[in-house]
């Protein structure tokens, strides 16, 4: 059977431990340092107190050293792998291949979707390196995940839900050219989600103010089988700075998907222990949301931007379909309750949000009324029942038990064993005295070691093997119940295991000459790609910025989504190149249209 893993974020130890506790099968986290979310970090305390929960769970903790490093940095990141690796975590995600050449402990390495892993050739290379998993790049569709998988042997993690870069991951310098801070290095500012006037040579505006590299958030949740099929075995869930409760509602949603397909698919079967009861209807329409693509996943789409606002709409709850005084009506208010969070876009193409204040049957007063018209779609982007539900008890993840009561010569024993076979026993010396209600004897014991609610376990079974009815103290029971589950503790982590670092074999790089686009920014990166092939090592866009080349290389394409594409017929009513303007920054735009890519270059043009 093939083991599936649904990975969730941990911006913090307490979303991870929530992500175990709602589904997840591995968990990933971001170190002190050298995350590719530099507002993400934890301490080395806090990832040892997680890896010691999750593992209980079977769960994998992965910690994320994602950014590209300088010289200097090289032995910090050493000495952070090792307390990494002592906390008991299983893996690393990097992208800088400089870590490769370290003093490694044997910790399994993940190669971070930064490495652009986009092609069978790329992946049987960083499997043949060392890697034990790729992470994929977003833009690959099932075609293109089902002839990677069937020509490699490494494990394939693939993005499936959450936040979209416009470039391809580890391939944008747009940030670090405008303003230093590097998406390489976990600084992104996010130069995608502004809004541009989009030109062309003769500098008529074609589109006026809107977010054209926006693009909506991933949801792949209906084709969860169908990547399973093609090769993928770990589902991640973007969002390591996002809070709690969306990694409770995600979580919870995405578990009950796979549990859905493996409950009727016996090729595949959950990579963790125990089986997660969620308490509530997960809704990912009620978490931060841009809308939804699948992406490319079924192939390219025009409508994968959401150009109106890089914001969260939330769930769409129907048209305004009447304006009073101070209430409104809508369609489906009902359905609305105090305190919402609601919003639509205006006529000047503005995100325009606003608090209701009360509800009556189909009337919506506002805290203020906003300038709003007939027809407008309305959304809620805050779900006042929602959250309370998820500021409560959500969920319940518990390991089942087979329990025997057993007497022996001396006393008697408690036998435990757990759904990977995993038995622990106690025994406990004592004199035996006849009960005087022999009746309720076994029911006394079932109801004593059945009693496991402080503990991540539950009685599936309890058998009693006694020869006669002795009595029993609740409190004797009781303690006996708690020093036999310490002991299965014992036993159970002692007999966990981590996969350890593949082994490397010799391996050609792709290319032997590697630009900018390699990310090259310290000398062990460049002795790495010596040793396989590469003739010409370039630094990397951190070290020297380069003049006139592209900052961001992307598979969504403007002019496709705007209905533009030469490739589908299109006859062009205006002059190229096309360039993005916001105030001074301006942008060139080339396309290469046998590849369906876009770039995206500055320029001084129209300054």
């Amino acid at each position: 059977m093939i083991n599936i893993e649904l990975l969730s974020p941990a911006k913090n130890l307490e979303c991870g431990l929530a992500a175990i506790n709602h589904g997840a099968d591995a968990v990933y986290i971001g170190a002190a340092q050298f995350g590719a979310r530099a507002a993400a970090g934890n301490s080395i305390e806090d990832i040892a107190t997680l890896v010691q929960y999750a593992h209980q769970f079977r769960v994998k903790v992965l910690v994320a050293l994602n950014t590209v490093l300088t010289d200097d940095q090289l032995p910090d990141a050493e000495k952070l792998i090792w307390e990494i690796y002592n906390t008991g975590a299983d893996a690393l995600i990097i992208q800088d291949m400089g870590i490769l050449k370290l003093n490694l402990p044997p910790i399994a390495l993940h190669a971070s979707t930064q490495t652009d892993n986009r092609t069978v050739e790329k992946v049987r290379f960083l499997q043949d390196v060392g890697f034990s998993r790729v992470v994929m790049a977003r833009e690959l569709s099932l075609k293109q995940i089902s002839e990677i998988s069937s020509q490699t042997d490494v494990e394939l993690e693939a993005f499936v839900h959450g936040a979209l870069c416009v470039s391809y991951s580890g391939q944008c310098y747009m940030s670090q050219a405008n303003c230093g801070r590097s998406a390489n290095r976990g600084q992104c500012a996010q130069y995608c989600r502004l809004p541009y006037h989009l030109v062309d040579a003769d500098d008529n505006v074609l589109v006026k103010n809107k977010h054209l590299l926006s693009l909506k958030d991933l949801d792949q949740s209906d084709s969860l089988e169908e990547m399973m099929e093609a090769g993928v075995t770990s589902f991640k869930i973007e969002g390591r700075l996002k809070d709690v409760d969306y990694v409770k509602n995600i979580t919870s949603f995405y578990r009950k998907k796979l549990d859905a397909i493996l409950e009727n698919n016996p090729r595949f079967q959950r990579a963790s222990a125990g089986k997660t009861t969620i308490l509530f209807e997960p809704n990912p329409e009620k978490s931060f949301r841009r809308g939804n693509t699948d992406y490319f996943l079924h192939d390219r789409k025009a409508n994968i931007v959401q150009q109106d606002t890089p914001k969260s709409l939330g769930e769409p709850i129907g048209k305004v379909t009447y304006i009073g005084r101070n209430f409104f009506e809508v369609q489906n208010g009902t359905l609305l309750n105090n305190g919402d969070g609601l919003c639509f876009v205006n006529k000047h193409g503005d995100l325009t949000g606003f608090r209701v204040n009360r509800v009556e049957r189909k009337q919506i007063f506002p805290a203020e009324m906003p300038k709003i018209t007939d027809g407008v779609m309305l959304y809620r982007n805050q779900d006042q029942a929602f959250e309370k539900i998820l500021k409560g008890k959500t969920s319940e993840r518990k390991i089942a038990l087979q329990v025997v009561f057993k007497e022996t010569a001396t006393g008697f024993s408690i036998q435990l064993t757990d759904e990977e076979g995993i038995s622990s026993i106690f025994e406990a010396g004592c004199d035996k005295q006849p009960a005087q209600k022999p009746d309720a004897v076994n029911d006394n014991i079932k109801n004593q070691l059945s009693k496991l609610g402080n503990t991540i376990y539950e009685a599936a079974d309890v058998q009693i093997q006694i020869s006669s009815p002795w009595f029993f103290q609740a409190s004797q029971l009781s303690e006996w119940r708690r020093l036999a589950i310490e002991r299965l503790d014992e036993v159970r982590a002692a007999a966990y295991v981590r996969e350890l670092k593949h082994e490397a074999k010799p391996a050609t790089f792709t290319t032997t000459q590697l630009s900018y686009l390699g990310n090259v920014t310290n000398k062990l990166s460049e002795e790495f790609y010596h040793e396989h092939g590469v003739e010409d090592v370039l630094p990397g866009f951190e070290v020297k910025a380069e003049e006139g080349v592209p900052l961001m290389y992307c598979k969504h394409c403007i002019k496709y989504s705007m209905g533009w594409c030469p490739k589908e017929g299109y006859k062009a009513t205006f002059k190229e190149p096309l360039y993005l303007r916001n105030n001074d920054q301006v942008y060139q735009l080339t396309f290469d249209c046998k590849a369906c890519e876009m770039r995206i270059s500055k320029t001084d043009a129209f300054i």
